[in-house]
Parts: C-alpha cells; structure tokens; sequence
C-alpha cells in the first residue's frame, strides 16, 4: 500500500493507514460505471494510466506539470518509487503501465518478458551519472575498494565502465548494493569508499568533499532515459499517453522559459534549494520535439541504441544472449 506525501499525492512507501483518495477515487470510478435506465449499455470508464518514477532530474517535468496544473489526474497518475527496482518489479507484475526508465532497464525488463517500447526520450546522460570517491582514491588505485551501486541495469552498466577504465575486473573490488536515495548517507558514514549516484545526491556529496573519479561522459550515448511503457497498454492507454507526452514538453518549456517560477516547484521533491534546482541539469542533454521525433523514428538513434546497448551488455555478462525481435521505440504518442 502506498502513502501519500505532503501534497496528498502517491509515494512507494508503506503505511498501514488506507490512502483517502485512491478509496474516493474508486468510488468515484464505481459510480460512473453505473447505468442508468433506458440509456442503454455502457462500458466501465478507462482508469488512470499509472506511471512510475524515481526521484530524478530528467523526470522532474512530469511532477513540475502535475503543480502547475496542466496533468489530469483522472488520466494519468504519478507513482513515486525509491528505486528503479521497485518500478521494474511492479511493471513486471502489471501494477503499472509506464515508468521512466534507462534504455538499458527496458531492454533488462524485455530480456524477462515485459514487453516495453520507448515512446519519449527524457535525456541523454553526459556526466549526470557519476562515481563520487574519498580523496586519495582515483582509477589508479581502486582495487580493494568498497563501491556503493545500485543494483539494476543502469548501476551495472556504470559499474562495468568504471572497472574497465580502472583495469580490473568484478572479484577486485568490494561491492555494496544500496538505492540512490541512500548514497549520500552511506558515503557520509563512511561505510563505503566509493559510490556509484546521481544528482541530487551528487551535488551534495560534491559540495562536502567527494572526489569525482568517472562519469557517464565517458561513455557518451550509453544511458539514455526513456518513457517505456508496456506494450499491451499502448492501445487502451493512446489518449493518456498523447495527454502526459504533451505535458511534458509544456512543462519543459515553463522549465526553459521560466525557471524562477518552475524552480520553487520543483525544489521539494528534488530535496534540493531552488536556487541550486536548475544546476541539477548538468550533464542532461535534454531533447526537445523534433529531436524526439527523430530519435524515436523506426530504425533511427533509439533503435540503434538499444541494439548497440543489448550487444555490450551481453558481452559484459549483463544479459543472456538475445535479439530484439521487435522495434524498441514507438513515435506515434509525441505531440503532432
């Protein structure tokens, strides 16, 4: 069960209260199910598209859009989540029907049967993604260290890429599993020595001393975050998922045109002052409209990612052999 946060709105954490509003909105979806006489047959209403998303600059604009008023709520509906993890877990299981993932979570969550396609591209990562150290630890003398990653696709890509600029291999070094959420606190106890994170935590580990020793910049084009939504709800789910692409680009345009009003918004749940909120965005290559469509066009830059991506991925014992049998990205959501 989830618990609502100081806005009433849907987090993934526990509370062995009931939520007011997903009961009232059931009620609500109840009553508007019912038919009345003489008007024939009618059809139960389609619920909420449900979308998981972890705390994350590059999807920040979905919440921001969700503030400024311009998400319907009926339609679609946030579900915030500790870590990619727990997303793939309730796709897999069908408690969702989108989420924001990296290219590489999706094609980890298609390798074990859950069906996604791509239908928006988030950000490209050029240095967003990073490997954060306690001076005097470098590349030179990593062997033996104890790294905090995440376990999932995106952490073992990074994790992978940092050992092979070190030149060492898994059994060389000491890893720790842990959430994104919980670098910062893990680094500042000292309990590990290195760690694998991402802003907002990054930033704040950097201001208090930690060393950044590799970052996604070094594999330009390998971490790409996406939309991915499962395949069996792309046809119930067409208006929803028109509604929520829409939203995003009107809310990135407010983030563009107007970051003094989007920044304040945006501050709570990044867990980061305003004024700071926009620096979070280093290292994000942000595409807009017409770069989306044509990364998303069949056989352009996602797809070729994604083949490009399963191929390194294999090699480096992170998938089992396999061949994408269908396209991964699907263009047709994205505003005309």
């Amino acid at each position: 069960m989830h618990v609502k946060n100081e806005t009433g709105h849907e987090t993934g954490r526990t509370d062995p209260r009931p939520p007011r509003r997903p009961v009232l909105a059931v009620l609500a979806g109840m009553a508007a199910a019912v038919c009345l006489p003489g008007l024939g047959g009618c059809s139960a209403p389609v619920p909420a598209m449900r979308v998981g998303c972890i705390v994350f600059p590059g999807y920040e604009d979905l919440f921001l859009a969700r503030e400024l008023g311009l998400l319907d709520e009926h339609r679609v509906r946030l579900v915030e989540l500790l870590a990619n993890t727990d997303t793939l877990r309730a796709l897999a299981a069908g408690q969702l029907e989108a989420a924001a993932l990296t290219l590489d979570e999706l094609l980890s969550a298609r390798a074990d049967g859950v069906d996604l396609r791509a239908v928006l591209v988030f950000d490209i990562s050029h240095g967003a993604d990073v490997v954060l150290a306690r001076a005097p630890i470098s590349l030179q003398n990593l062997a033996g260290r104890r790294i905090a990653v995440e376990d999932g696709a995106m952490g073992a890509v990074m994790l992978s890429a940092l050992l092979d600029a070190a030149g060492l291999t898994p059994q060389q070094i000491r890893k720790v599993s842990i959430t994104l959420d919980r670098s910062e606190e893990l680094f500042g106890q000292g309990l590990v020595d290195v760690v694998v994170t991402a802003d907002p935590w990054a930033m704040r580990l950097e201001r208090q001393g930690a060393q950044r020793i590799f970052d996604s910049s070094a594999i330009p084009g390998r971490i790409v975050d996406v939309l991915a939504v499962r395949a069996d709800a792309l046809e119930r789910h067409a208006a929803a998922l028109r509604h929520l692409l829409q939203c995003h680009f009107a809310a990135r345009k407010r983030m563009r045109d107007a970051p003094e009003q989007a920044a304040p918004l945006m501050a709570g749940r990044l867990q980061t002052p305003p004024g700071d909120v926009m620096a979070l965005y280093r290292g994000l290559q942000l595409p807009e409209l017409a770069q989306n469509r044509d990364m998303l066009a069949a056989g352009a830059s996602v797809d070729q990612t994604a083949q490009a991506l399963q191929n390194l991925m294999v090699a480096a014992g992170l998938l089992g052999p396999a061949t994408l049998q269908q396209a991964v990205a699907d263009a047709q959501f994205l505003p005309l």
